[in-house]
């Protein structure tokens, strides 16, 4: 087993020995509020066990989880940009993080239902947040779509996501490019 990561302050401490199984007890129940939970839980043990990529993809289904905005859960943990930022910019060389940049815009652009239009804007404010921390990943040369401009993500998360999103995504977006990865 790799040695343990350091703690990423943004996510929820993971309890000892959690597994696959803290997510595939969710297969067919509600992917709500618990859900979000346990995939941010799980994240943050991934990623301490050096499964930086992994770890993402965890946060991805956090991102999805069937949520209304004012949910007790978000309040203490809120939607994982800021997090997702960290483990990119965290990632040590060497460690497999595959590229961000190309994932998020190849999921933002094979998005499927249920709740597509939100699902892919925040796959797309994930895509710029990559960009913003790590500008030297590049784009999939021969992955066709028409990357949106960060006013379309602002105003997709506005129509899309939950109150207050878009401006916690501004927020972080605009950390990322000063450099701060806390």
């Amino acid at each position: 087993m790799p040695p343990l990561l350091p703690i990423c302050s943004l996510l929820p401490s993971p309890r000892a020995g959690l597994d696959w199984r803290a997510l595939h007890a969710f297969r067919k129940s509600d992917r709500g509020g618990e859900f979000y939970f346990a995939c941010l839980e799980y994240a943050h043990a991934l990623w301490q066990r050096g499964f930086a990529a992994r770890a993402l993809l965890c946060l991805d289904r956090a991102l999805g989880a069937d949520l209304g905005g004012d949910e007790a859960v978000l309040r203490d943990h809120p939607l994982p940009y800021a997090a997702m930022a960290w483990i990119i910019a965290n990632t040590p060389a060497g460690m497999f993080l595959g590229n961000p940049r190309v994932h998020f815009q190849h999921y933002a652009d094979r998005m499927n239902e249920p709740r597509r239009a939100q699902r892919q804007c925040r796959a797309w404010a994930c895509w710029a947040l990559a960009r913003a921390v790590r500008p030297d990943l590049p784009g999939d040369p021969k992955h066709r779509v028409v990357e949106p401009t960060l006013v379309e993500i602002d105003l997709a998360l506005r129509a899309h996501g939950h109150p207050g999103e878009a401006e916690r995504w501004a927020v972080e977006l605009r950390n990322c490019s000063k450099g701060d990865s806390r």
